[in-house]
């Protein structure tokens, strides 16, 4: 039993345990650059709502069925709150995609802002949520059923099904990221905005390189995702 949990443990310890929502953030320390002013990054963030925001719906009614495509965008007040943007659901199944006032403040232009909301949206149209609990569950399942296999008492049963869960929700999230990041692509293009200059954002987050059971692909990887999908649009 002890090794089991020994495996997982130094499998969680080679990477990061971030927020379960979380998909991308910025670093909190800024490069060098000129962000948007507060009035410009105010304005940028309303104008790309009002225009990304339908588009998103409407690749989302044509690329799902029977899914919840009434997006709700909204913003964190929490002037604490690191830079993040990620998606979730409410109570009643919408999706929700928010993000921290410090990320908003962060963006060069509005192809970030609007990349990053892009990217949000199409986990929801991709069902990355309902996949990653799937996977949590599987992994649950399969390390309790070791750890009982191996003798292990009901309170190793419970730290392997806890581990598992871990893992499990960790296993494709690379994965999950590279299909935003492409079906991302095509909804900041269908909407009007460049994803080659919205993509610059991963130069400028921490990049987390290529680390097993990391949650996110590194940032080369992400950006050569996007152009290779942009590419592939203009070339239609």
């Amino acid at each position: 039993m002890r090794w089991l949990l020994l495996i997982g443990a130094l499998a969680l310890a080679a990477c990061d345990v971030p927020n379960p929502d979380a998909t991308l953030q910025a670093p909190a320390s800024r490069p060098a650059g000129a962000p948007l002013s507060p009035a410009q990054a105010a304005r940028s963030f309303v104008q790309v709502v009002d225009t990304l925001e339908p588009v998103a719906e409407r690749e989302c009614r044509a690329r799902t069925r029977g899914v919840n495509c009434d997006f709700r965008i909204v913003v964190d007040d929490n002037r604490n709150a690191p830079p993040n943007a990620f998606q979730s659901l409410d109570r009643n199944g919408r999706p929700v995609i928010t993000f921290t006032i410090a990320l908003i403040a962060d963006a060069r232009n509005s192809e970030e802002i609007a990349f990053v909301m892009a990217h949000e949206a199409a986990h929801h149209i991709q069902g990355h949520l309902a996949r990653q609990r799937q996977n949590a569950a599987a992994g649950a399942v399969i390390f309790a059923g070791l750890a009982t296999l191996t003798g292990g008492t009901a309170a190793d049963v419970e730290s392997a099904q806890q581990l598992g869960a871990a893992v499990g929700a960790r296993s494709y999230s690379k994965d999950f990221e590279l299909e935003a990041d492409e079906l991302g692509t095509i909804i900041a293009y269908r909407a009007g905005y460049d994803p080659a200059i919205g993509a610059q954002f991963f130069n400028r987050i921490p990049d987390p390189g290529n680390r097993f059971l990391g949650t996110h692909p590194p940032n080369a990887a992400r950006y050569q995702r996007v152009m290779a999908t942009l590419r592939a649009i203009e070339s239609d």
